[in-house]
């Protein structure tokens, strides 16, 4: 089955990586439509896939269209495409805008909404899915497919779950390379010069997290594993917990997630 990407960012890129690495598709089963040329050129070079800045064109062999736009223009975009639809399916990665929105715009209830995470580039991201109620079984497992190119899939069965795979897994890259700055400046202070602070802090977020995913335990308890009484960690714990660390980042999940509903609100307002 062919697929049209529509815009040819970060994400898209990772998509089309993905499928080509993982041989799902050949590069004659995927286009993009872009109209930066650059970014075209990009595409083609990296990729040998066909580009095209015309969206006729460019949809037109397409089985499935992947609306990879900003939120901000995926309107107009939908505006356009509307009357060169037939029966595709449509996968949307763009954040924030509600899968009945797009709909509506393009007047057709096949439709997908996604939220992927920036670790897709490396084919280690984890997506949030959810189909209106009209997507055949088939069509929710080929946008699967697509999407397990880059990780794995979690799929919802009400849309409102979105904002929150926004906040937790959308947003969440931000908030560990905000915890790897803040430990790679207090290692700097102890003494370490740069290349010696990330590999320390790297290597532990990376084997922790691992330690994580295949332990039968749960962090809490692996948590308290390395927390010796009157020790290190328990004095930085501590620490942490007296300036309300955990309150604090779980406020703050709160908080992107009612952005995420509010740019739904925004961004998906009544046609004109």
């Amino acid at each position: 089955m062919n697929i049209t990407f529509i815009g040819g960012g970060n994400m898209a890129t990772a998509l089309i990586g993905g499928l080509l690495n993982g041989k799902f598709y050949t590069a004659e089963e995927l286009s993009a439509v872009e109209v930066n040329e650059e970014a075209c050129a990009r595409l083609r070079k990296q990729f040998s896939i066909r580009t095209t800045d015309d969206l006729a064109q460019g949809i037109a062999n397409s089985n499935i269209i992947v609306l990879s736009v900003k939120p901000q223009q995926l309107r107009e975009v939908c505006t356009q495409l509307a009357p060169l639809l037939n029966s595709q399916l449509i996968v949307s990665i763009a954040a924030g805008i509600r899968a009945q929105d797009i709909s509506r715009w393009l007047k057709t209830e096949n439709v997908v909404r996604c939220m992927p995470n920036t670790p897709a580039l490396i084919q280690s991201g984890v997506t949030g899915l959810y189909a209106l109620p009209k997507v055949s079984l088939a069509n929710k497992q080929i946008t699967e497919h697509i999407l397990n190119a880059v990780g794995s899939t979690v799929w919802l069965q009400e849309e409102v779950m979105l904002d929150g795979v926004t906040a937790i897994s959308g947003s969440g890259p931000a908030y560990v390379f905000y915890f790897i700055e803040a430990m790679q400046q207090a290692a700097k202070e102890l003494g370490f010069d740069e290349v010696q602070a990330k590999r320390l802090v790297l290597d532990t977020f990376l084997g922790a997290a691992k330690l994580a995913e295949t332990s039968q335990d749960e962090v809490s308890v692996l948590r308290a594993r390395v927390t010796s009484k009157n020790g290190t960690t328990e004095r930085a714990l501590l620490s942490m917990q007296a300036n309300a660390v955990k309150q604090h980042i779980v406020a703050a999940v709160h908080a992107a997630a009612l952005r995420s509903k509010e740019m739904g609100d925004e961004l998906g307002g009544k046609v004109c």
